[in-house]
């Protein structure tokens, strides 16, 4: 044997008197990411649906055993009967109509008004600073505290709603429009210039389909702020609406009315919100195109 041989059994031995015995196959912990088996549909639409039907109960149970006052709370069994009645005897389609209509008509006047105000900052830097402390002073500007003086302007009809719905939205477009402007790539900008483009083409080519994501983004707030203009309108001053019908009932101690006028309202803006994430994912496929 030679030296180097010995050496290295020597060093073996050592090592293996000094380290402590060890069983020959360790098991090894795998950790994986929980997997949560999806439910079906028809299972979660169960789920919710007796979620509802349980609070329903609950609420009707405490009204009768005075656990709550139902002077107050009123009670589902209540709140059905008046609901029959007013979409039988009351002006239910009307009101609803009408709110529809301010907010519609409120959330796309004020939507696209906002986003080409925010555009138009893209084409002069001295303009847009010139524009920003009134973008933005009027966005600090609690709006609805407005909302008196735009019904003394715009009078008792749908005219005041949308002006109010209008006031809500557009800043926030304005705002976010702006935002994807000072977003657009410079490198792009050089490119089409370099090209011969001109800036109109730029504007329209370039400027536009870049802020149009950022816009998309927000129309779901904006539905929601119109929708609160026009209520807040209606609560203001107003012949028709479901903010008027929740007035009323408040002032007259109808609290089964008012329960109603929320549920019919909250239905439609969950319709409304509906629709208009559809429209959402139609633009954003175009734009993806």
């Amino acid at each position: 044997m030679n030296t180097k041989a010995l050496t290295d059994t020597v060093m073996n031995a050592t090592r293996d008197r000094a380290m402590p015995a060890t069983p020959t196959r360790q098991r090894r912990v795998v950790r994986r990411l929980p997997v949560q088996k999806n439910w079906p549909p028809a299972v979660i639409a169960a789920a919710q649906f007796g979620i509802f039907v349980a609070l329903l109960a609950l609420w009707e149970v405490a009204a009768d055993l005075k656990v709550i006052d139902p002077f107050f709370w009123s009670q589902p069994s209540t709140i059905w009967s008046t609901l029959v009645v007013f979409f039988t005897e009351g002006n239910a389609f009307t009101d609803i109509v009408y709110t529809f209509e301010s907010t519609l008509i409120g959330f796309v006047l004020g939507t696209v008004a906002g986003a080409l105000l925010g555009m138009s900052f893209w084409w002069s830097p001295n303009y847009a600073r010139v524009m920003q402390p009134y973008v933005v002073c009027l966005e600090s500007i609690p709006k609805l505290a407005l909302a008196p003086l735009i019904v003394l302007v715009f009078g008792m009809g749908i005219g005041s709603k949308v002006a109010i719905a209008i006031a809500l939205t557009i800043v926030v477009s304005t705002l976010t429009a702006y935002a994807g402007v000072r977003a657009v790539d410079k490198d792009q900008e050089r490119l089409f210039y370099s090209i011969g483009a001109s800036r109109w083409q730029v504007f329209s080519k370039l400027v536009v389909p870049s802020c149009v994501p950022w816009i998309i983004s927000i129309l779901r707030v904006n539905i929601g702020l119109a929708l609160t203009g026009s209520i807040v309108g209606e609560f203001v001053a107003s012949e028709h609406g479901l903010g008027r019908t929740i007035l009323y009932a408040g002032s007259t101690y109808e609290i089964s009315l008012v329960w109603v006028a929320v549920l019919v309202l909250a239905t439609l803006s969950m319709v409304m919100y509906v629709i208009v994430g559809w429209i959402e994912k139609v633009l954003r496929k175009g734009v993806d195109r």
